[in-house]
């Protein structure tokens, strides 16, 4: 077993490189579930086709991709391919957003439990980690718990017209 693994982010650059290095390692060791966390997700790289991939690569019907923002309008504007994939992984993907009683800012983090933990402390300044403890990890899904506690079923895969 390796020890574990931090690497700090100081750039947005750096931030998008291991979002990206994130998703390929995820797709790889196969884990069970993915939460990915954020305002608005509108600095991710999720529009990226090799994001998509690993994220094709992953997914089956016994994983779980939790998404928690504030609203999926920056989603659906820059992120098209991910927003396709999703569409057609609605078994997999569940998105949520905060109710309106929640005013506290959401965490930036991507969280693969027993794989690793992105998390963006310093949204002004690009500061973060990847990591691989897991006490970052616990740490994390507790603090995304709490969050999930207050959220609602949001941006469903697809919209039923009469």
């Amino acid at each position: 077993m390796n020890p574990p693994f931090v690497g700090l982010i100081d750039t947005r650059a750096q931030f998008q490189a291991a979002v990206r290095s994130a998703f390929a390692r995820i797709a790889t060791a196969g884990t069970r579930e993915i939460w990915l966390c954020d305002e608005d997700f509108a600095d991710w790289p999720l529009n990226d086709p090799q994001i998509v991939e690993h994220l094709s690569q992953w997914a089956s019907a016994h994983r779980r991709c939790t998404v928690l923002t504030n609203g999926y309008d920056i989603l659906q504007r820059q992120h098209p391919r991910w927003v396709h994939w999703r569409r057609e992984r609605s078994h997999v993907v569940h998105c949520r957003t905060l109710d309106e009683s929640h005013s506290s800012p959401l965490p930036c983090l991507l969280l693969a439990p027993g794989c690793l933990t992105l998390r963006l402390i310093d949204r002004e300044r690009w500061r973060g980690s990847l990591s691989t403890d897991l006490a970052d990890a616990v740490r994390e899904r507790e603090r995304l718990d709490a969050l999930m506690q207050r959220s609602v079923e949001a941006f469903p895969s697809s919209t039923l017209g009469l």
